[in-house]
């Protein structure tokens, strides 16, 4: 695999940078901040107007496959809000993927235009990440489908107009093989929204369906077809859309506060700084390699699971190493006097817990990495 990039995708990666600059203003990284909804509608705009969300789109995009890459490297390195993008690229390419012409017709145009968001209702409050477990139940009602329970973590569904529905309609076979997806609008009759905050300033959400009336035209992959559209959305959610760059911005703050202390000299900042610096490295070369695979047309599977992995623990390790070298500095948060970064430092040590959960626990990473990439039984 070549990663060097060509003259085009260097071009890409400046205007991509400049919109972020432009876009991503200090009033509204506090708005983002302030109501917990990590998302930039200006810049979604902006990158739309260029082509930019559909050149990103797995399956869709006509750039190189690489763009994929660079447009979520320059908004972490920023520490622009690349969550609702990522969901965003993440249900475009699986209605792209799996969806019937009609869906592709009626969904896509507004998500790739930047106009329309998308939220994932995936994670239930008694199975996590063990999405095989999911009990929301949709049973067939003559032309309809109607859909009762509960889904957690449903990030950005207060402002989404579309979510992405895992749930059970078989009972009686496998737990696997009796899953089916629907993909609908979030105003449809019978849903409602709670908020959850969470330590990093985010909110998520628990969201209810109490007889929700959906037609076959929700319907997304098949009747008991849910596992095979949700390995699809896993596999580009790993590895390939955010969460394996945060690194580079942490080193980046961090840097600047050593500059400006003088702590810059100190052997052991400049190990530790040198060690994140492999690590965002290595890092960035899994996730390339990822969104190579994911842009080419192939699903990044155990890729996706050892890029996840691997950057999400370096993330949260530098964090560490780094709240330990400024003390009581590091847990100072922004707009508080002489906060560590301007207090990224204490933002980025309550971020990166949540990084190593969402999109699969470490835990199912590791189990993935060692059953289908190492051999081990199950259960090792």
């Amino acid at each position: 695999m070549d990663f060097s990039l060509t003259p085009e995708a260097e071009e890409y990666r400046r205007d991509v940078r400049r919109i972020i600059a432009e876009t991503v203003t200090p009033a509204e990284r506090h708005r983002q901040h302030s109501t917990g909804s990590f998302v930039c509608a200006p810049l979604h705009r902006a990158l739309a107007e260029r082509g930019y969300i559909e050149r990103a789109v797995p399956g869709i995009g006509k750039g190189d496959p690489i763009e994929l890459w660079v447009l979520f490297n320059e908004m972490e390195k920023a520490a622009a809000p690349s969550d609702a993008l990522s969901v965003l690229i993440i249900v475009a390419g699986i209605i792209n993927r799996v969806g019937t012409s009609a869906q592709r017709e009626r969904i896509l145009p507004s998500l790739l235009a930047g106009e329309s968001l998308a939220c994932l209702g995936y994670s239930e409050p008694d199975c996590g990440s063990d999405l095989a477990a999911v009990s929301t139940r949709a049973r067939r009602d003559g032309a309809e489908w109607v859909i009762n329970g509960a889904k957690m973590w449903t990030t950005m569904a207060h402002i989404a107009d579309w979510v992405l529905l895992l749930t059970r309609t078989d009972p009686t076979v496998s737990r696997h093989k009796g899953l089916t997806m629907f993909v609908l609008p979030m105003d449809t009759p019978g849903i409602s929204i709670s908020p959850v905050p969470t330590m990093a300033n985010e909110r998520t959400n628990a969201t209810f369906y109490d007889d929700v009336r959906v037609g076959d035209d929700c319907l997304l992959g098949g009747e008991n077809r849910g596992w095979d559209v949700l390995t699809v959305g896993l596999s580009f959610e790993r590895g390939v859309v955010g969460d394996s760059n945060a690194g580079v911005s942490l080193l980046r703050h961090f840097r600047g506060w050593a500059e400006q202390t003088g702590r810059i000299t100190d052997p052991l900042v400049r190990e530790k700084m040198a060690r994140t610096a492999i690590d965002n490295e290595v890092a960035k070369l899994l996730t390339q390699r990822s969104a190579w695979i994911a842009a080419s047309g192939d699903l990044p599977g155990v890729e996706g699971s050892m890029t996840k992995l691997f950057a999400t623990a370096a993330y949260q390790k530098a964090v560490r190493w780094f709240q330990e070298i400024t003390g009581p500095e590091g847990l100072l948060r922004f707009d508080e006097p002489g906060a560590a970064a301007g207090g990224w430092i204490e933002y980025e040590g309550r971020h990166a817990p949540g990084c190593t959960i969402r999109g699969g626990t470490t835990e199912i990473n590791r189990t993935n990495v060692g059953q289908r990439h190492l051999g081990l039984p199950r259960g090792t």
